[in-house]
């Protein structure tokens, strides 16, 4: 009996993540991985350059960013990378599961 038990638990990652054979992914972890990339990737563009608008520490942000020169090319690559890396993992959580 425990054997069939045993052999219906799935190990990934040497044993830190475990999963009962068969299962799905639940639905809100489905909506909620896109949900975190957007909020993720927006905070991302919305600070990109750092708080430029706050009222105390703006004057001393803008000032860093013109002595340090930020590339923006730099920034929106990683921007992109971002976005590939949120399409794969939305791609691999709305599959289904396929046993091996």
């Amino acid at each position: 009996m425990e054997q069939t038990k045993q052999s219906e638990i799935k190990e990934y990652a040497g044993g830190w993540i475990t999963e009962r054979a068969g299962t799905e992914v639940p639905g809100f972890l489905k909506l909620a991985i896109p949900v975190i990339a957007a909020g993720c990737l927006a905070y991302f563009f919305l600070f990109m350059y750092g708080e430029t608008a706050h009222e105390e520490r703006g004057a001393l942000v803008r000032q860093m960013n013109a002595a340090t020169e930020a590339s923006a090319v730099l920034m929106y690559a990683v921007a992109a990378m971002v976005i590939i890396f949120g399409v794969i993992v939305v791609a691999f959580a709305l599959t289904r599961s396929h046993d091996e």
